[in-house]
């Protein structure tokens, strides 16, 4: 057993999961999930791109709700596979769409928008005449990503199919669970998991900003340093692999 006690705040299904790796590690998390992921009702204009994904030279699947959510619209509005290049950001969300046949191109070493951008196979799939990118995520984020692939020449469009909302929770849950079980480090997964962390701890946020704060992107990074964290540590992705190289770098703490 190692010195960590985390909090992970991950949605209830991904936490469980995560725990569970985290566990075979010899390491004790509790979970406190902080995003709800809730579908965006489909709209005639979701139907309407849906069911024109060939018309886009790559699809890039941000995440794994997204992955999701998108694979049971294509198997509600599509009668055939859409001929496009499929891209995601992480294995893990590429996982989703693999095991529905399609063939997806993600980074092998690094699951964030930086590693994405640096796939050989991006870069081919927009060489063409006037390349045009859909991004498949919840509201917000990713803006790097658009921005980036705007500059490289490509005119970028998203569907939004989920939104991520802070489930209801008494004021002083955050601090009561960390002092309870006496946890050591928090863990995030994205900038709107972050931001419901900093609402939810309230007053407590001065004391809670001292403990280490494990994120998974040099953005979430700066959000978090801006809102005052003490001890950020950068992971460099959202998976668990890089999670666990980031705790085994970083100094344990002493029980």
């Amino acid at each position: 057993m190692t010195g960590w006690r985390l909090l992970l705040t991950r949605p209830a299904d991904e936490s469980a999961a995560l725990a569970s790796l985290l566990a075979d590690q010899g390491i004790f998390s509790s979970s406190l999930p902080l995003l709800d992921i809730v579908p965006i009702p489909v709209s005639d204009t979701i139907c309407e791109v849906i069911r024109e994904l060939d018309r886009y030279s790559a699809v890039i699947v941000v995440s794994k709700p997204a992955a999701r959510i998108g694979v049971e619209l294509l198997e509600r509005f599509c009668s055939q596979a859409p001929r496009v290049k499929w891209f995601s950001v992480g294995c893990a969300t590429a996982r989703i769409l693999q095991d529905h046949g399609m063939d997806v191109s993600f980074p092998e070493e690094g699951d964030d928008s930086e590693a994405l951008l640096e796939l050989a196979s991006l870069r081919e799939a927009l060489a063409g005449p006037d390349p045009r990118v859909l991004i498949l995520r919840g509201e917000g984020g990713r803006e790097l990503l658009a921005e980036r692939l705007r500059e490289a020449g490509a005119s970028v469009e998203y569907l939004e199919l989920y939104r991520r909302e802070l489930p209801q929770y008494p004021s002083a849950a955050l601090e009561q669970r960390i002092e309870t079980e006496r946890l050591n480090a928090l863990v995030v997964s994205s900038g709107q998991g972050f931001e419901h962390l900093h609402q939810l701890a309230g007053d407590a946020w001065p004391q809670l900003s001292r403990l280490p704060l494990f994120v998974p992107s040099p953005r979430v990074a700066e959000l978090a340093r801006a809102a005052g964290a003490q001890t950020v540590v950068d992971c460099r992705g959202a998976s668990a692999t890089a999670l666990l190289t980031a705790l085994r770098e970083y100094p344990e703490p002493v029980l």
